[in-house]
């Protein structure tokens, strides 16, 4: 938060002097723009700053010593002190007028001090603190003078503090409000009155009664304040600049083209929100606005505003919503939609008349169709009702509410998801939230590479577990039809328990840590692969279904291929029979080493660690097979495995059906990958494939783009001339040609494979915008 400029009767001041457009830093006092208030408006103008001074919550912290030496000692020998306080923006008035003259410098013995321009020390004693809240949008503090004299300076947003105002130049200072927040600065309008000895005590007697009450308490202060808080005389206005984060319009531009919609909900004026969207680009040159404010409703019912912009929205985007076509796409008019919270109030309400039907289906049914939504004027009930009316939506998407202050924490305890910001606007956001991040553009990594990677991880997880189960009990139930259902287990009691706990855990819970099927810098280069995953593609049912067959289908192969394998009994060479044990143990065999392999198929990132945990489960199973069947345990009562593991692997038959066996279970997953990675691949398999391409010309995704233009690349271009860019803003479009009909976007580099040449070959076409294809 800094502190720009503040407007008094009209006059505007800023903190620093300005001389042919550059600031004067080193300059004291302040510079007026427009004339000098003259002689009649000093006392208002040092009323204004005194006003500023004293209506605030701020702590005052004097630098601490370290060592003994004295820290933050000025040059004219003043020691510097450090503003606190729970709201920056108070922060920020407090420290402007102490550039233009007035300095807050304690709150002692219930008494505020300040320092004016001649350095002399004015005393304020702190009668009563009328807090700020949301419904009311202002706070106010009641102080009396070293000479008796008793103000109420209230301070608060412009829509509730010109309604209360009963003489000021209102004019001219509503006219520099609307002019600050045009240019997206934050405003705040300061007005007082003086309180006779008699209208004091009646108004402390007010709050007193408010503060004692048992039963409504909170109803009775708000009513004691409203009464308070009339007939005022407005002094001017202050316009602070709240300067986004770094990266932040970044990271909403890259939320946009991962396909999430995003949602503005603030506090502010509609056009101090409207400036800080088209800044943070989530409004864009070329999006069209459409206002539900207050305004608008004023001159046309709420009814035929909301039918009027549904037509305008559906009749350009048609049955598409914006879930379906891309935020970037030239076809579909870009719409963003801007309501303020008395509509949003209106809108939420239930309507008495059945034939205008539901006003809140309408405008959902136009929130679908806009790329993006500002609510500006929320209270925070209303930002959390929002987020429940989007929640409980026929389409029921997942939401995620990200806030820094005590007033997002509703929003962020309802989403599905909170992130709180750790700002300076306190820690209850952090507090209440599910994860804390310490910068906004930390959110970009967390939601498009941890989140992908995350996602990923966890479908693998949960379908990969049910699927080895699948493999693992359906042989022992099909047994039971060959064992008169005699309740006969098909493995050894040593294989049921260590199954799941050693034979086959730790591949797939390695894998749910460290698998990245696309690289992390890949991922934030280029957004539109989150789309691979989005509503939930990796655990629907169709995909659920082909795991469950996949299973079926291999624990089939495993008992019939073995069954049918051991249908001549003299199986060994010298004549010995298998038995059932025997039998069980090829199928445990065979399941052990299937499953692992299959997930061996699905890893795309291969580590030292990947292989140790990989290859040693198979290692571990076949040494532990051997040592427990190979000594005779003196602990167990039975010896049914003696020798049985070390005899199977003694035939050459059963080498050869377990091979045969384990390549049969993995064909059907082989060939579903291959024709879909060639009929219908998806963002991140044509990445995978450019740089398996890339691997095999030795270009490293880590070299130089100043190396990477090889002489392959230099005849291909001239063979086939790439677009150049014709202008400073001209977009470059970066494709891959895959066989003649499938492309893949780059954000830095593409890789293309022509049906005409075998050999892959690559292009850079340096930095600037891109378009997505």
């Amino acid at each position: 938060m800094e502190f720009i400029e503040c407007c008094v009767d009209g006059h505007v001041y800023v903190p620093d002097a300005i001389c042919n457009g550059q600031i004067l830093t080193g300059t004291v006092g302040m510079d007026m723009i427009d004339s000098s208030p003259g002689a009649g408006g000093k006392e208002r103008e040092e009323l204004f700053f005194r006003a500023l001074c004293l209506c605030h919550t701020v702590q005052v912290k004097e630098e601490e010593s370290v060592d003994g030496i004295k820290k933050g000692l000025q040059p004219c020998g003043k020691s510097s002190s450090v503003y606190i306080s729970s709201s920056p923006d108070e922060v920020a008035l407090v420290e402007g007028m102490k550039r233009l003259g007035f300095t807050y410098l304690r709150l002692k013995d219930n008494h505020m001090e300040i320092l004016n321009r001649d350095d002399d020390i004015e005393r304020f004693e702190l009668m009563e603190v009328l807090s700020f809240d949301s419904v009311r949008r202002r706070m106010s503090v009641i102080v009396k003078s070293s000479t008796g004299e008793y103000y109420l300076f209230c301070k608060g947003a412009d829509s509730s503090i010109f309604p209360r105002v009963i003489k000021g130049k209102v004019d001219q200072v509503r006219a520099r409000v609307e002019h600050n927040a045009v240019e997206g600065l934050r405003t705040l309008c300061v007005a007082y009155k003086s309180l006779a000895q008699e209208e004091y005590e009646s108004v402390c007697k007010q709050i007193n009664t408010a503060k004692l009450a048992l039963q409504d308490r909170d109803k009775k202060l708000a009513e004691a304040f409203d009464v308070i808080e009339r007939d005022l005389i407005l002094l001017g206005a202050t316009a602070v600049e709240d300067r986004l984060q770094d990266k932040a319009a970044d990271t909403i531009e890259s939320l946009h083209k991962a396909g999430m919609k995003v949602w503005v909900l603030t506090g502010d004026k509609m056009e101090t929100a409207a400036a800080t969207c088209y800044a943070c680009k989530l409004f864009h040159r070329n999006t069209q606005i459409l206002e539900l404010t207050t305004k608008r409703t004023e001159e046309q019912s709420l009814h035929d505003v909301l039918f009027d912009l549904s037509k305008t929205v559906l009749r350009h985007c048609g049955s598409l919503t914006r879930d379906t076509v891309s935020g970037l796409s030239h076809d579909v008019p870009d719409y963003g939609l801007i309501i303020d919270g008395a509509t949003l109030s209106a809108v939420m309400k239930p309507t008495e008349e059945s034939s205008s039907g539901n006003y809140k289906e309408i405008f959902l049914e136009i929130c679908r169709n806009c790329s993006a939504v500002l609510c500006c004027r929320m209270a925070p009930l209303q930002k959390a009702q929002i987020v429940k009316m989007i929640k409980t939506s026929k389409e029921h998407p997942i939401t995620l509410a990200i806030g820094d202050g005590a007033n997002d924490v509703s929003m962020i305890l309802e989403a599905h998801v909170g992130i709180g910001i750790m700002g300076k606007e306190g820690r209850q956001a952090a507090r209440n939230s599910d994860y804390a991040i310490p910068k906004f553009k930390h959110l970009k990594k967390m939601l498009l590479v941890h989140g992908h990677y995350y996602y990923i991880r966890i479908s693998e997880l949960v379908q990969y577990f049910f699927y080895k189960n699948v493999c693992f009990i359906f042989p022992q139930f099909l047994y039971q039809f060959f064992c008169g259902f005699s309740q006969q287990p098909l493995y050894d009691t040593a294989y049921l328990t260590l199954y799941n706990i050693s034979f086959t855990s730790l591949p797939i819970l390695l894998y749910s840590l460290i698998e990245q099927h696309v690289n992390m810098d890949i991922l934030k280069r280029d957004p539109s692969l989150y789309r691979d995953i989005a509503k939930n593609s990796l655990l629907r049912w169709r995909i659920f279904i082909y795991w469950t067959l996949l299973g079926v289908f291999d624990a089939v192969v495993f008992f019939f291929g073995a069954y049918f394998l051991f249908d001549n009994t003299t199986f060994t060479s010298n004549g010995q029979m298998f038995g059932n044990w025997t039998f069980g143990t090829l199928v445990f065999t065979v399941l052990v080493f299937t499953v692992t392999l299959k997930l061996a198929l699905d890893t795309q990132y291969w580590t030292w660690i990947n292989h140790f945990v990989i290859w040693g489960s198979l290692l571990f199973y076949v040494i532990f097979s051997l040592l427990w069947g190979g000594i005779i345990w003196p602990f167990l009562n039975y010896q049914r495995m003696y020798y049985v593991f070390m005899q199977m692997l003694s035939s050459g038959p059963a080498w050869l059906g377990i091979i045969l066996l384990i390549t049969i279970s993995l064909i059907p997953d082989m060939l579903k990958k291959v024709i879909c990675r060639q009929l219908w691949p998806t963002s991140a398999e044509r990445i995978q494939n450019a740089l398996k391409h890339s691997k095999r010309d030795n270009v490293s995704e880590f070299s130089p783009h100043s190396n990477l233009k090889t002489s392959k690349s230099k005849s291909s271009e001239h063979r086939n001339p790439q677009p150049t860019r014709s202008g400073r803003l001209s977009k470059k479009m970066m494709c891959t040609h895959w066989g003649g009909n499938d492309y893949c976007t780059f954000n830095s580099f593409s890789f293309s494979d022509s049906p005409h040449n075998s050999s892959a070959s690559y292009s850079d076409r340096g930095s600037g915008l891109e378009t997505s294809v």
